[in-house]
């Protein structure tokens, strides 16, 4: 049986690739001083906030030491005189905002609309946000089946009895747009991974691991990729037929961004 869920909450050859992935947010700046806990470190501090309007569940990422880390905040203090050599500040807030439907599909949830989740938007809710960070990519001619997942070298790291539920412990999010595909994978650390998807076929895939042979973090993703793609041929054809687009991500990572942080809005079922 098919579910939905509606949310309403408030290339060439060796390319440079510019990306500035830097999150707008509308709200009116509003000066604060803001609790920030780390879940990773199991700390919190404060730091000192001049760009955004900040609430408590917000996620955000703040310069010095921790600031490949993302937080939680805490607390909001508007009242407040601080010297400023000693507060490090936030630098950026995730985009948590979504709005669109989904369908249940097991673990995950898939959308048809490019406008509900896309990857800029959940990128922002895993890493830091770069600043015109810059990239040089090289691509060979060669792709290769997206089920030929003997070609993966993760014999030694996972028995095949184990993969199955690694990708599902470890998967993210997933895209296809046209031919370009994205996907995040956790692990030690959150990892991008970027294909081209053509009629099965797979081609210039890299992962921001940035390992030579391919990695752990793309067999997650093809194998993802297989799951949901024969899901959708299941169940949602017309759909992707339609709109030539899809995301999936794992139902407790949208649950726990859109919903368990958010103290106000609805949700339709």
């Amino acid at each position: 049986m098919a579910f939905k869920i509606g949310f309403t909450m408030n290339q060439d050859e060796n390319e440079v690739v510019t990306e500035n992935t830097a999150v707008q947010y509308e709200a009116t700046p509003r000066r604060s001083v803001v609790q920030v806990c780390f879940p990773d470190r199991e700390r919190t501090y404060p730091y000192y906030n001049d760009q955004f309007d900040l609430h408590c569940g917000d996620t955000v990422y703040v310069d010095g030491k921790l600031e490949n880390l993302r937080g939680i905040v805490t607390d909001v203090c508007y009242n407040f005189k601080i010297d400023m050599s000693v507060y490090k500040r936030v630098i950026a807030v995730a985009d948590t905002e979504v709005h669109g439907q989904f369908h249940i599909a097991n673990n995950d949830m898939i959308t048809f609309d490019r406008d509900a989740l896309p990857k800029s938007k959940i990128r922002s809710w895993f890493l830091p946000l770069a600043d015109e960070a810059e990239y040089v990519c090289g691509y060979d001619e060669t792709s290769f089946a997206s089920d030929e997942l003997d070609r993966f070298n993760v014999h030694s790291f996972l028995k095949n009895c184990e993969r199955d539920d690694y990708a599902e412990k470890n998967f993210l999010y997933l895209s296809i747009d046209g031919n370009e595909g994205y996907a995040l994978v956790t692990g030690s650390n959150v990892r991008e991974v970027e294909f081209r998807y053509c009629n099965g076929q797979i081609s210039h895939m890299t992962c921001s691991c940035f390992e030579i042979d391919n990695c752990v973090h793309e067999f997650v993703a093809m194998l993802k990729l297989n799951d949901i793609l024969e899901l959708i041929e299941e169940n949602y054809s017309k759909e992707y037929e339609n709109s030539g687009y899809f995301a999936a991500v794992d139902k407790n990572t949208l649950i726990s961004y859109t919903v368990n942080r958010k103290k106000s809005g609805t949700i339709t079922l």
